[in-house]
Formats: C-alpha cells, structure tokens, sequence
C-alpha cells in the first residue's frame, strides 16, 4: 500500500500549522476527505441537485440512482442481506436513538434488564438510560477487566434470561478495545435479547460483515470513514424493522395518507421521513469506493503496524501513562504526569499536531479510570510511522516545557 499516494488524494494535509506540517492525529473526531469524496459531493451539486424519488424528471431521476446506489455500496461494504436493510440518518447517535426508541419502548418493559458497558460513548448510554426510566428496566453494566477489556465470563455472569437488550460499541473510542461482538452475539441470543452495535470506530478500520457478526443492530457514521458529515447509517435486520414503528413521520415515509389515519411505505424508506441527506449519502458512496479500491484488510494491516509502533515509542515516554489493552485499534490515549490534557494538546497544536484532549464523550469510563480527562491520538490509512516520531518529540517537549515551568 503506497501511503505517499494515499495522502496525495487528502488536500487538507498539504499545509503548515503554526509553521510546521500538519499531523493529522484526530480521526476518531472525524476523519479527513479525499479529493473523490470532495468532488463526488460537488458535482451533484454542479450537475445533478434535485430531490429523490418524487420526481420523473432527468434530474431527479439521476439524484435517485445515486442515493440509492450509495445505498447498495453501504449494502455491500457490510454485507447486509438486502438494502431495505441500510437506513439512512444523520450519523451513529442517530441510530441509535432510534433503536432506542423505536424498538426499546415498545420491547422493554419493567423487570427487564439493558445491558451496556463502563467503556461506551455517551451516545451509546444515555439513550439505555432514558429507556429504562421511561419503562422501568434495570440498567446493567458489564465490568471491565483492568486492562480495559471485556471478558465473556463478566458478560456471562451479567447477562440474564430478564436482559432484553445489549448495546456494545464493536470499538471503544477511547481504549482502543476490540470487543468479541461475535461472542456477545451469541450470548445475548441465548438469553432472548437483541444486540445493538456501536459501529462508529470500527466500520472505518476493520472489515465489518453483519451477517457473519449476527447482529440485530448496527450503526454508524460517514464522516469518521472518509465521507461527509451529517450522514450515517443504521443496519437492522429485516424482521425486526418490519415490526418497528417509524419515530418521524413526514413526507416521503408514507404510504397513502387519509383524514385521520395514514400508512407506511415498505422498508427502508418508512424510517427516512422528509428530504433524505442526499449529497451526503452520495458522499458516502464515494467513501466505501475510495476504502474498497485500498481494501480493508490492507487498511487494517496498515494500521495495525502503526498502532503497535505508536504503543512502543510512547511508552519510552518517562511519566506518560497509556490507557488500554496492548491489542488495540489504531489510536493511543494517554496522559503525561502533571500536565492537564487541555495543555498537553495546545502545546502540541503549536508544533502541528493535532490531537484530542477531553472525556471524549466518555465520562463513566473516565470515572473507571480514575481521571477527569486524557489525550487521544488516532491514526488512519494517511498516517505514517514518522508523524508518530513527530508525536513522540511533541510530548517529550511538552514535558520539558512545563518541566521547566514547575522548576
């Protein structure tokens, strides 16, 4: 895979910040755009701008072949059964609030139990919380083996004939942990429960299949594979849409409407009320092109080597704690003794290197971790062995500036 050519196609890397080349290390944020995405999402602008399915018009016409092509590419790229499977919505939180609501109210009941975890994003906790006040469920979380993993007997021993539902991020935004979604699968179905996925950090990186995972959910976002923002997607399984009820109700999601009772088109369409997110589905489409033309095993290989490379040259680092499993996805979170995160990141902007510092939308895990913040650096297909070089002489200065700050 030629890393240098790949670079080439992100036009947003060729620059200098406050005065040094940009390294880009904050694609767990969001990811940079090829120059393909970029177009693709201007030329239907310049050429074919127009709503989808009502019109017979060419125009519309054209707009409704691409929409619905991008759909087949998220199909394919997931391996979905079938297209009405692929809905489109604005991103990962998106889908699953509508998991939530959709199927979570009319499904759980008091004496059940969701099922979450320490690790999960904000987006993938809050939305169980408001499920099991509205209806009574216990909220049960999985603990965490100290490394930051999950182990299947902690999930076994959580997991119960009363679980209705478990919500598992497929990749922690965080720790970096690959969680055994397939083992959980299985689990879960065991006891009678769904599972819903987290896909956010993971449909970027690794090769997802749906079928092969089981899962009964599955969402998530454009913008953190290459695509534009304000599209994602949630995948569910076909029976178990065709018995949800939509939770936006509009144009376009109907079927026949009358004075005081209406009905639904057939899937997908029934849960993408209004005028769909067009420009970024398309953008999306050109997306999974870009990854399929590398392959995402290359992509995962490629990064696999730069995530181990980035765990051994920062752990030289004196005083600087790494949070997560040794096998990881392809982003370092860490923490440098005495210095705030906040601090640690602008000293890094100002040689070029960006990074993340917060809680990363993930307070409970924080709590678990016993800090009120870290720093993050999360690589993609663009990243190189020698950014990394770059972030490691950042954090080296970083501790000696504020070294000398204290002395």
């Amino acid at each position: 895979m030629d890393i240098r050519a790949i670079r080439e196609q992100f036009p947003i890397l060729d620059q200098e910040v406050n005065g040094h080349p940009l390294v880009y290390l904050d694609s767990s944020a969001t990811s940079q755009k090829p120059i393909q995405v970029i177009e693709a999402v201007n030329d239907y602008y310049r050429q074919t701008n127009s709503n989808v399915h009502r019109g017979v018009h060419t125009l519309g016409s054209q707009a409704t072949d691409l929409f619905e092509g991008a759909r087949e590419k998220v199909r394919n790229f997931i391996n979905a059964k079938s297209s009405a499977e692929i809905i489109f919505n604005r991103g990962t939180t998106t889908g699953i609030n509508f998991v939530a609501q959709s199927y979570g109210l009319t499904h759980v009941k008091a004496g059940d139990e969701i099922v979450i975890n320490p690790m999960e994003h904000h987006s993938n906790i809050i939305p169980w919380q408001q499920v099991a006040k509205a209806t009574g469920a216990t909220l049960k979380y999985i603990p965490l083996e100290e490394d930051g993993t999950i182990s299947m007997e902690a999930a076994r021993n959580t997991i119960t004939d009363q679980t209705k539902i478990v919500a598992v991020a497929h990749v922690s935004n965080v720790l970096g942990t690959i969680n055994p979604v397939q083992e959980l699968t299985e689990l879960a179905h065991e006891k009678g429960a769904v599972i819903v996925v987290d896909g956010a950090q993971s449909a970027p990186h690794l090769k997802v299949d749906v079928q092969a995972l089981d899962c009964d959910f599955y969402a998530f976002s454009g913008h953190k594979m290459l695509g534009p923002t304000g599209i994602g997607v949630i995948y569910g399984k076909k029976e178990l849409l065709e018995e949800m009820e939509p939770i936006e109700f509009g144009g376009e999601m109907i079927d026949f409407v009358e004075k005081y009772d209406s009905t639904w088109k057939e899937l997908p369409w029934k849960f993408e009320g209004g005028t769909p997110i067009i420009a970024g589905a398309i953008g999306l489409g050109a997306a999974i092109d870009f990854l399929n033309d590398i392959g995402m095993d290359n992509i995962q290989a490629h990064e696999e080597k730069l995530a181990a490379y980035a765990l051994d040259r920062l752990s030289s680092i004196e005083d600087l704690t790494i949070y997560g499993p040794k096998t990881r996805a392809s982003l370092v979170t860490f923490n440098l003794a005495g210095v705030h995160p906040h601090d640690v990141s602008t000293v890094l902007d100002m040689e070029g290197i960006a990074v993340r510092a917060g809680h990363h939308c993930a307070q409970v895990l924080m709590k678990w971790l016993e800090v009120a913040a870290t720093a993050r650096a999360s690589m993609y297909i663009y990243n190189t062995e020698e950014e990394i070089d770059r972030l490691a002489e950042g954090l080296i200065k970083t501790k000696e500036y504020f070294g000398n700050v204290t002395n």
